[in-house]
């Protein structure tokens, strides 16, 4: 198997980011964008938040909290969801950079 990387166009709480992806990780990326485009809704649409950014940090602790809740032995291969999350913080870190420049 290759290591592809593509940009995917992804869209978080109506927002367009453009990110690089390795083509074997685009279902798990979409998987998570989705995820936490939901969130992020939620947040929104409770309406006690309006800025993009406290959205982002709310669904951000929430999110940890629940990673951070589940227990350890139950099937979950700590090494690698630790990779995946610093591989999306990647991802994240690079469309965020991205966005900077177009402003």
């Amino acid at each position: 198997m290759t290591n592809t990387t593509k940009t995917l166009e992804i869209k978080i709480l109506d927002r367009e980011l453009r990110i690089a992806c390795p083509e074997e990780e685009r279902g798990q990326l979409l998987d998570a964008v989705a995820y936490l485009d939901k969130r992020m809704s939620e947040i929104r649409d409770a309406g006690k938040i309006a800025s993009v950014e406290r959205i982002a940090l709310m669904a951000a602790l929430n999110i940890t909290h629940e990673l951070l809740g589940m227990k350890v032995g139950r099937g979950i291969d700590l090494s690698d969801f630790k990779r995946r999350i610093d591989s999306m913080q990647a991802a994240i870190d690079e469309a965020l950079a991205e966005q900077d420049t177009l402003f």
